[in-house]
C-alpha cells in the first residue's frame, strides 16, 4: 500500500498530462472548431503538457506540420466541400495511439474522429471530455436537403454522445441550455473558447500594408468596407446582409461589401447579388490562410453577421480584439461580449439592418468609442484564460476518476485488451480468407462429387450404364 500511495502522490505532483484532442476539422481548414483546437493545443503545450491532435488526413497540409498532429486515413465528404471523413482504423493504429499513454481524451466532434476518440476512451479506460461546438439542428439541410435526418434526430444524437463523456464543455449559456433540453445529464461547464487577442490588435499591423491590400481590391482611403468573414453556408444567413445592401449603397455610395471565405452557398449568393443589381459593389475574396485573417479585419470599417446558428462566434471576438465594431443579429451567444450601443450593435428584425449600418457609419465619433470598448470586451476571452479553465476541468475529471486508473496492473490489463482485439481481428481476416477459398473450390468439389457418384452407381449396376 505504501508503493501505491507514493505512485498516486508522484502522479498528482507532476501534473504533466498526455492529452489527445480528436477533431474532424483542423488547419488548413478555416473554421471556428479548427481555431479552437489550435488555440487549446498552443495553450496546453505552453503549460508544459504533451498534446496530440488526431485529425483526418488532408492533401493541403504543409510539409513542416508539427509531429504531434497525427493525421488519420480519410476520404472527401461528398456533401461538404473541403471537409474530410475519417475511415475505419486498424488495430495497428489503435496500438500506436495506446503507446502514447493518454491521460485525457478530449473530443471536439461527434462524427468520425469524435466517435473514434470516444471508443478509444471507453476501451482503454481513459476519461473523456467533450466540447459541443455545433448546433446540428441548424445543419440537417446538408444531408439530402433535410429529408434523411430531422432536427429531433440531431437532438437525440447529440444527447447520446454527450452522455457518454465524463464531462461536457459548452462555449456559452445558450449551448448549455440547449443540451439540457436535449436530455444531457452529464456535468456541463461553460468555458468560452479563447483566442490570442494580441495577434489581432490594430497596433500589430502596418497602416501602409493595409492600405496596399485595400488598393488591391479596388478600395481607396474613402471606401467604407463592410466585412463578412467565415464559411459561406446557408445557416450563416449572409443572404440577409445582401438584401440590406441596396439601401446601404444608395445612401452611402462609397461603401463596399467584402466577403472573405468559401462554402456551398457561394454560387447562390453571387446569383442573388446579380439579381439585386449590386454585384459590382461586392467582392467575393474566397478562402484565405489563417495567418492573413487579421489583415482582413483591419481592412474593414465594420464587421457584419446575421447568423443565429453560432454556438459562440469566434469571429466576433477576433474582430473586436482588432478594434473593428461589430453589427450582429441579437443572439444569446453574444451576451457578455457585445453590449448593444456600447461595445457593438445588435438588431432583432432583418429590416433594421440597413438603417443600423447607415447610422453607424454616419457617426464616426461614436464608432471610435465603440471600437475602444470592443477591444476591452474581447479581452475577457483570452486564450490564456481558456487554456487554464479547460485544464482545471481535466483535473476535476481525473480527481473523480478511480485512483486505481493510474496503477500498472490496470495499464497492463488495457494493453492485454488492445492485444486481444488485434489478434481477434487477424482471426476474422483468416476466417474470411478460408471462406473465400472454400467458395472458390465449391464448383470443383461438386464436379468431383458428381463423378464419384456416377462411378459408384456403375459399380452397383455391374458396369451397366443403361
Amino acid at each position: 500500500m505504501h508503493y501505491i500511495a507514493e505512485l498516486r502522490k508522484a502522479k498528482k505532483e507532476s501534473k504533466t498530462l498526455n492529452i489527445g484532442l480528436f477533431t474532424d476539422t483542423y488547419f488548413p481548414q478555416i473554421n471556428g472548431v479548427g481555431t479552437s483546437v489550435h488555440t487549446l493545443y498552443e495553450q496546453l503545450t505552453a503549460m508544459g503538457h504533451n498534446v496530440y491532435i488526431f485529425t483526418p488526413s488532408d492533401p493541403r497540409r504543409t510539409s513542416d506540420e508539427n509531429e504531434n498532429i497525427i493525421r488519420m486515413p480519410s476520404m472527401p465528404c461528398f456533401f461538404l466541400k473541403n471537409f474530410r471523413i475519417g475511415l475505419l482504423y486498424s488495430p495497428k493504429e489503435l496500438l500506436k495511439i495506446y503507446e502514447l499513454k493518454l491521460d485525457i481524451i478530449h473530443t471536439q466532434t461527434e462524427f468520425s474522429l469524435g466517435t473514434f476518440g470516444k471508443t478509444l476512451a471507453k476501451f482503454c479506460g481513459i476519461p473523456l471530455v467533450h466540447t459541443y461546438h455545433t448546433m446540428y439542428e441548424d445543419y440537417v439541410h446538408y444531408i439530402v436537403n433535410g429529408a434523411l435526418i430531422s432536427r429531433s434526430m440531431a437532438h437525440s444524437f447529440s444527447k447520446h454522445f454527450c452522455n457518454s463523456a465524463n464531462a461536457v464543455i459548452a462555449p456559452t449559456e445558450k449551448v448549455k441550455t440547449s443540451l439540457q433540453e436535449y436530455g444531457v445529464t452529464r456535468p456541463i461547464s461553460i468555458i468560452p473558447t479563447g483566442i490570442d487577442t494580441t495577434r489581432f490588435k490594430k497596433e500589430n499591423y502596418n497602416k501602409k500594408d493595409i492600405a496596399e491590400m485595400r488598393s488591391e481590391y479596388g478600395f481607396d482611403e474613402n471606401t467604407e468596407v463592410l466585412l463578412v468573414l467565415g464559411r459561406i453556408a446557408q445557416e450563416k444567413s449572409i443572404d440577409i446582409i445582401l438584401k440590406a445592401m441596396p439601401e446601404v449603397f444608395e445612401e452611402r455610395p462609397n461603401s463596399r461589401l467584402l466577403i472573405v471565405g468559401d462554402g456551398p452557398y457561394r454560387n447562390e449568393l453571387e446569383k442573388m447579388a446579380a439579381d439585386l443589381g449590386i454585384l459590382e459593389k461586392i467582392t467575393f475574396a474566397g478562402s484565405k490562410p489563417w495567418a492573413e485573417i487579421g489583415s482582413y479585419y483591419q481592412m474593414a470599417d465594420i464587421y457584419l453577421s446575421a447568423s443565429s446558428s453560432e454556438t459562440q462566434g469566434l469571429t466576433f471576438v477576433e474582430a473586436m480584439a482588432g478594434g473593428i465594431p461589430v453589427i450582429a443579429k441579437k443572439d444569446p451567444c453574444l451576451y457578455g461580449l457585445v453590449e448593444n450601443g456600447v461595445s457593438g450593435f445588435m438588431f432583432e428584425e432583418d429590416s433594421e439592418l440597413p438603417s443600423l449600418i447607415n447610422s453607424a457609419l454616419s457617426d464616426r465619433e461614436n464608432l471610435e468609442k465603440i471600437s475602444e470598448n470592443a477591444v476591452v470586451s474581447a479581452e475577457k476571452f483570452s486564450a490564456k484564460t481558456f487554456g487554464k479553465n479547460v485544464f482545471a476541468l481535466y483535473e476535476q475529471v481525473l480527481e473523480k476518476k478511480d485512483s486505481l486508473y493510474y496503477l500498472p496492473s490496470v495499464a497492463q490489463s488495457a494493453e492485454r485488451k488492445v492485444t486481444y482485439i488485434a489478434v481477434k481481428e487477424r482471426r476474422k481476416i483468416r476466417k474470411a480468407e478460408r471462406k473465400i477459398k472454400n467458395m472458390a473450390l465449391k464448383p470443383v468439389r461438386a464436379v468431383k462429387k458428381y463423378a464419384l457418384s456416377i462411378k459408384n452407381s456403375n459399380k452397383q449396376n455391374g458396369g451397366n450404364t443403361q
